[in-house]
């Protein structure tokens, strides 16, 4: 095993309540269950020592690796190849929509030999709590094991079917901890774990199901046979093929869309319908830095977007459960501020659990070293606390994008919305830490301004559209004093761009989503300036900086790589403001970074490495909205 593979060399699997990340090798460095905020099973990539694995690897100094999706689907093939013969391991999550949130999730994994014969190794080392429980392990029989923690809250349930003996392996639970005595987290702990070694032939098949569940008494299903587990695969193709022939789209990137659209789909809750900004925690920005973050929470913004990209590929349902749950959060904010369902007294704040909690302390995680020494590891989000308005805009915007879905909301949802915006009338013009969550202090930061404009600017036509109450003059007077004050405060005339905020002149790539949103024409002047601004300084070979930290410090050491978010929007103005040329050599590069199976995390190193946690939301929402104005601007030309 590599201590620490590149983050990219990951592929994904879930079941729509959680996920794991399985590396190019066969080995499963991330799983948390049963939910995306859950505590981890195994978390080797932000400690290879205490963090726990799950490895299917094939031994030998000839044997090369491979990575696939079967089509269209989340079922994720790692093919081991040598001159003795060719192997492969097919990993996937059953996804039974019928399950209650907190029912039992289940990984499998299936072993089988296309050509010649293979001597397959597994290594099953969990560690419960990000490392910090330690477990006993009971070996029921050669095809059974289960892991406990005493007074926690999952149990594991490890079991084989076909030709593998599960052993117990004492030497690969033994974790240096700095020589310390055993009994804490930071010292020394010796766990018992599994392993098993196999050889298959061609033709031959074995399987291993790891089933995480709630701890208690409970009957437990014999283990399955091969032939079930095939048949569970058969099921697994068979939900995402259906599922994406939901798509409406046929245009020139239909691979990448649908590519995409499953990873949004696989980031998203089910019972909830809210989805997570990526499937991982303290993955780093910059190697050795100090901005890990943990981003398994639903962000307002980025689920918002994510809802609005769904839905212009025609699924409509998930568009709807998310819209669902963010009323459920608007209604509860508006029932009371800090005793009504959000922790910052706000009618909503820019993050929740999945299930709609509002509270997420930070925590750090000093036993774990980080990725590659990335510390500290942080658990939950700060952030939280933070005031960013322009939640408010992409909030008003999910919500009104279709007039069916706010009648279906009714009477009741309409005074919630409306009620949103007469607040909002008297609080948009206010110093927030704005769309990037920086620690450096509140500024009156112009992309806020610019989603409050957007907010009323929905709200009114929506209140228009359907002859609903409205205080449509105290509104119309918010939106049009938003906008005369960007234009002259967040308007730069010596740069001849918009600028991050009122107080200075640094660029800020948050503000190419200004036409996006309506706030000016791709092709206004003063727009196609900033654009050339933004080329000029935060452009890099078509990747594109969120903004300058040397220009506009963030309360952060350390540096971060280009965002793939903006360089995917970054095409997206180009191609809006007719510079279909320029906008499509950037797409066609940007998608030379993607991972081998078409994944890619939040940012993009000097080097073209894959940094920040994985897969991100943001940048594979951004990846679609950019193909659709590139298809939409090429058809309109004829090319």
């Amino acid at each position: 095993m590599r201590r620490y593979p590149p983050i990219a060399e990951h592929g994904l699997v879930g079941d729509l309540r959680t996920a794991a990340l399985v590396s190019a090798d066969g080995v499963v460095n991330w799983f948390c269950a049963p939910r995306f905020d859950s505590p981890s099973l195994f978390a080797a990539l932000l400690d290879h020592q205490r963090g726990g694995y799950f490895a299917v690897t094939v031994d030998g100094p000839d044997v090369a690796t491979r990575q696939l999706y079967l089509p269209d689907t989340a079922a994720l093939v790692t093919r081991f190849l040598s001159r003795r013969g060719v192997g492969e391991v097919v990993d996937f999550m059953p996804v039974d929509r019928a399950e209650r949130a907190d029912g039992p999730r289940r990984l499998v994994r299936l072993l089988r030999v296309v050509r010649g014969e293979l001597p397959f190794s597994v290594a099953c080392r969990p560690r419960f709590d990000y490392g910090r429980a330690r477990h006993a392990m009971e070996l029921r029989s050669v095809g059974e094991a289960r892991f406990t923690v005493p007074g926690g809250p999952v149990t594991a349930r490890l079991t084989a079917c076909g030709p593998i003996a599960l052993e117990r392996d004492e030497a690969g639970g033994r974790e240096a901890h700095g020589g310390r005595e055993a009994e804490d987290v930071g010292q020394a702990l010796r766990q018992e774990d599994i392993r098993a070694r196999l050889v298959l032939r061609q033709g031959e098949q074995a399987g291993l199901v790891l089933e995480v569940a709630p701890a208690g008494p409970r009957e437990e299903p014999p283990p399955p046979s091969l032939e079930a587990l095939d048949q569970e695969l058969h099921a697994v193709r068979h939900f995402w093929h259906h599922w994406v022939r939901k798509s409406r789209y046929r245009g020139r990137w239909q691979q990448l869309v649908n590519r995409s659209a499953i990873t949004l789909k696989l980031l998203t809750y089910a019972p909830t319908g809210a989805p997570v900004a990526a499937a991982t925690m303290g993955l780093p920005e910059q190697i050795g830095g100090e901005r890990n973050w943990d981003y398994r929470y639903t962000w307002i913004r980025d689920a918002s977007l994510s809802a609005h990209t769904l839905l212009d590929l025609g699924f409509t349902e998930e568009a709807e459960a998310y819209r669902h749950w963010l009323g459920e959060r608007l209604r509860a904010g508006a029932a009371g501020g800090a005793g009504g369902g959000t922790v910052t007294g706000e009618p909503l704040q820019i993050m929740y659990r999945v299930d709609g909690d509002p509270h997420l302390s930070e925590e750090v995680l000093p036993h774990l070293e980080g990725y590659r020494g990335s510390a500290p590891v942080r658990l939950g989000n700060a952030a939280a606390d933070q005031l960013q308005l322009d939640i408010y805009g992409e909030a008003v915007n999910a919500l009104t994008r279709s007039a069916r879905s706010t009648q279906t909301a009714g009477y009741d949802g309409w005074l919630a919305l409306s009620g949103l915006l007469d607040w909002l009338t008297g609080a948009w013009d206010r110093p927030d830490e704005g769309i990037w969550e920086t620690r450096g202090g509140p500024r009156h930061f112009t992309y806020s301004r610019v989603m409050s404009w957007t907010a009323f600017d929905r709200g009114i036509r929506l209140a228009s559209d359907l002859a609903r109450p409205a205080d449509l003059a105290a509104w119309t007077a918010a939106r049009d004093a938003v906008l005369r004050q960007v234009m002259e405060r967040g308007w730069s005339a010596r740069r001849q761009a918009f600028v991050q905020h009122y107080d200075g002149e640094v660029l800020d790539a948050s503000l190419l989503l200004m036409p996006a949103v309506g706030f000016v024409s791709p092709r206004d002047p003063r727009w196609l300036s900033t654009l050339d601004a933004m080329e000029s300084e935060l452009v890099t070979d078509s990747l594109v900086h969120r903004y300058d930290p040397a220009a506009a410090p963030d309360g952060l050491r350390g540096g971060e790589g280009t965002f793939s978010l903006c360089s995917f929007l970054y095409v997206n103005a180009l191609a809006q403001a007719g510079r279909l040329g320029q906008a499509r050599y950037a797409f066609d590069k940007m998608t030379t970074y993607a991972n081998h199976v078409g994944l890619y995390a939040e940012e993009i190193g000097p080097t073209g490495e894959q940094l920040g946690n994985f897969p991100q939301a943001f940048t594979h929402l951004a990846l679609i909205a950019a193909v659709l104005s590139l298809d939409t601007e090429l058809d309109r030309i004829g090319a």
